[in-house]
């Protein structure tokens, strides 16, 4: 059994989370997830954490004065779970400077585009408003740049214009659930790393992303 730990960061229902809580059930994730934190309370991914029994702790935004004080308390009690790795699953909240550095190097993201295409929201909209061939999902570390951060890997299928913006959404979300906890799992096996020249995987620097899904 593995001794590194992770903290899953929620703004919601927590459906990636779900993914986490298989992939650790299942023997996939090569890590115990030891803390969720949501800057809502009543979530549905609370209840999720709670019947997996993970410990949960809730962080209200609204009751700080600013971005960066409340950064500093969600900091905080992260830092209290010592975690190996940080996930950020579905985390509404654009995060300070400060705060992305210090937990530089272990903090990851997905993102529902194949980056860097579709920064930001509505990015199922866009990609059907453009006619786009493929669309998918990205998952990457994350940097002081919005969904900018580079890029590890990446999960995509054919379009089909003929599809509802809420269909998509869910085909894409299936794509997600495969995706991030095998993404983590590199990282928690010791097989990514971020240096400060780039992403290396296997001991090889990536160029590019490694496309886990396609079709």
């Amino acid at each position: 059994m593995s001794n590194k730990r992770v903290v899953v960061l929620i703004s919601g229902s927590g459906s990636n989370l779900q993914a986490f809580i298989e992939a650790e059930k299942a023997g996939n994730l090569h890590a115990k997830i030891v803390g969720v934190i949501s800057n809502k309370s009543g979530v549905f991914g609370l209840e999720r954490a709670a019947k997996a029994n993970i410990p949960t702790r809730v962080i209200e935004h609204g009751n700080f004065d600013s971005r960066e004080a409340f950064d500093e308390a969600l900091a905080k009690t992260i830092e209290s779970f010592s975690p190996n790795l940080v996930i950020l699953a579905g985390f509404m909240r654009i995060l300070s400077a400060g705060f992305v550095q210090k937990f530089n190097g272990k903090l990851l993201n997905i993102h529902p585009s194949l980056l860097p295409k579709y920064t930001g929201l509505h990015t199922h909209r866009r990609a059907l408003e453009n006619k786009d061939t493929f669309h998918g999902t990205s998952v990457h570390f994350v940097t002081e740049e919005l969904d900018g951060g580079p890029v590890i890997g990446q999960a995509r299928l054919k379009l089909d214009l003929n599809d509802s913006e809420s269909e998509v959404m869910a085909k894409v979300q299936q794509l997600e659930h495969k995706l991030y906890p095998e993404v983590a799992s590199w990282f928690l096996t010791e097989r990514l790393s971020m240096e400060s020249e780039g992403i290396y995987f296997d001991n090889e620097k990536l160029t590019h992303p490694i496309i886990i899904d396609s079709e």
